[in-house]
């Protein structure tokens, strides 16, 4: 399931969310910032610019953990090993 399918603004399977979820703390045992880059941008919508001013990086910085762990999550969330 790729993570630009789910959409906050409607209704979500709880499956989905409790999968994203797993994935989510999965990947903030093994990178925290990836998993907060995550957090900010989905959940909160910031930008790139709005990310790379809060956590004290260089926007191409957050771009790459972005894009880094959207990739890690789509394959937890496709192999179902997000918990």
């Amino acid at each position: 399931v790729p993570i630009e399918g789910l959409e906050l603004a409607g209704p979500v399977p709880p499956e989905e969310l409790l999968a994203l979820d797993g994935a989510l703390a999965r990947l903030a045992e093994l990178d925290p910032l990836k998993a907060r880059v995550v957090e900010l941008r989905f959940f909160t919508g910031m930008t790139f610019e709005e990310l790379a001013r809060v956590l004290e990086l260089s926007e191409s910085t957050v771009q790459r953990h972005w894009r880094l762990a959207r990739a890690w999550l789509r394959g937890a969330l496709e192999d179902g090993h997000a918990g």
